[in-house]
């Protein structure tokens, strides 16, 4: 049967009846909006996206729609995203073969130069004209830019049963300076940044694209951190997409990490917004990019659709 127009089905699983549908007009979608505009008013939220998840171009557009929108609304978005699997294919181009240690890349100079080349010379730049694309004003940088983002050299990895690793030119973040970035938002732009950080003796420095964004939510005292993955949340039972956490507490970490709900490659991404959460940032989500416009759900709604972590 047709629908009015005024009219939307939603679809929702319930543990009683299984699936089932609530028919919303789409003025009290727009309504249920209002409270969390409000509250969310000339706000400062971070946004880490990863490499995996803007390979696909639909998930890649539906991002930066929603943070367009956001911006428009009143929001001050920040993006901090990442490049893995680009790198990668660009290192094979170049025959060179990725090597991880302990989740990093070692990083050589020849690998650093081909991680610039695609950070900034690609993804950063196809993110900024996306931005562009749907109205809004974008800008990218990376921690060279204004020395916003100064790093040291990361330290040799010990690993079990190995000698330690000297990972090259890969670093820890060691302080944001907010001025630049403070100075962009308020004048209506929404930075891009590439995780490539300065030294203090000027040198170049690959940094987890999860820290970088970490720390730079610190710094600019954001009032939310969204991680975007292509994972649904934290699940309750590890292969069963539909029991994903809503919301948990930072310091309920270590006990769901204990009883192996979190686990693999999930306790990095959440230990991320463990992080920046105990750093002070009021509340931090992780939502599959994958859902269409995931981003405005968490955001906008009652029910969310991903897993929150807050302080208390």
């Amino acid at each position: 049967m047709h629908q009015p127009d005024d009219l939307r089905t939603d679809r929702f699983y319930d543990n009683s009846q299984g699936v089932c549908e609530v028919t919303v007009k789409r003025e009290q979608v727009l309504i249920e909006a209002l409270p969390f505009i409000r509250e969310f008013y000339d706000s400062i939220m971070v946004f880490k996206i990863g490499g995996s998840t803007m390979s696909d171009r639909t998930v890649l557009e539906d991002f930066v729609q929603d943070v367009v929108l956001l911006r428009y609304i009143g929001i001050h978005p920040i993006i901090v995203h990442g490049g893995g699997p680009e790198i990668s294919r660009a290192m094979e181009k170049f025959g060179k073969k990725a090597e991880f240690v302990g989740g990093l890349r070692v990083t050589d100079r020849e690998t650093l130069g081909i991680a610039r080349m695609v950070l900034l010379g690609s993804i950063n730049a196809e993110l900024v004209n996306l931005i562009g694309k749907y109205g809004g004003k974008g800008i990218g940088l990376s921690g060279q830019d204004g020395m916003f983002l100064k790093a040291r050299k990361k330290a040799p990895l010990k690993m079990e049963g190995m000698q330690p690793v000297d990972l090259g030119f890969v670093g820890d973040v060691d302080r944001v300076d907010p001025e630049i970035l403070m100075i962009m938002a308020g004048k209506g732009y929404i930075p891009v940044i590439s995780p490539i950080a300065a030294d203090d003796e000027g040198n170049n420095l690959n940094v987890n694209a999860d820290t970088v964004a970490g720390a730079v939510a610190v710094a600019m005292r954001a009032k939310k951190f969204f991680s975007i993955t292509d994972v649904e949340g934290v699940r309750l039972k590890p292969d069963d997409p539909s029991s994903v956490i809503s919301e948990f507490r930072a310091s309920d970490f270590d006990r769901l990490v204990a009883e192996g709900v979190i686990s693999g490659g999930m306790i990095p991404k959440v230990e991320a917004c463990v992080r920046v959460v105990r750093g002070g940032v009021e509340k931090a989500h992780i939502i599959d990019g994958r859902k269409h416009h995931a981003i405005l759900l968490e955001l906008l709604t009652q029910e969310g659709v991903g897993t929150m972590i807050s302080r208390s």
